[in-house]
């Protein structure tokens, strides 16, 4: 059985700073930055992307790639091109079913 697997997008963490938590992660590890505001920001590294977001802005999540959002919800749209569903685990995590920009 050949079956295609998920791909986790990205996992997002909880930040004080946005502009100091960039600063410390890009020197200290080999990522670039992709995305950056006062609310959020994307690194990229070689395997997966990190969001670093704000507590009251965004809630910590790990985001996997569908193309069909519809069989999770009403799906939102971003800024950035792409849009998403949230939803929770059977334990409360948050995971954000993500679909990206059509290329």
């Amino acid at each position: 059985m050949n079956m295609k697997l998920d791909k986790i997008h990205h996992t997002a963490i909880q930040v004080r700073n946005i502009s100091e938590s960039v600063s410390w992660y890009t020197e200290n590890f080999s990522c670039k930055i992709e995305y950056q505001d006062n609310t959020w920001a994307m690194l990229k590294f070689a395997n997966t992307s990190l969001a670093l977001v704000l507590p009251d802005q965004h809630p910590y999540h790990f985001a996997i790639i569908k193309n069909d959002l519809s069989v999770y919800g009403s799906a939102s749209e971003h800024r950035d091109g792409t849009s998403s569903v949230y939803i929770k685990d059977t334990d409360g995590n948050n995971v954000e079913i993500l679909k990206l920009p059509d290329n």
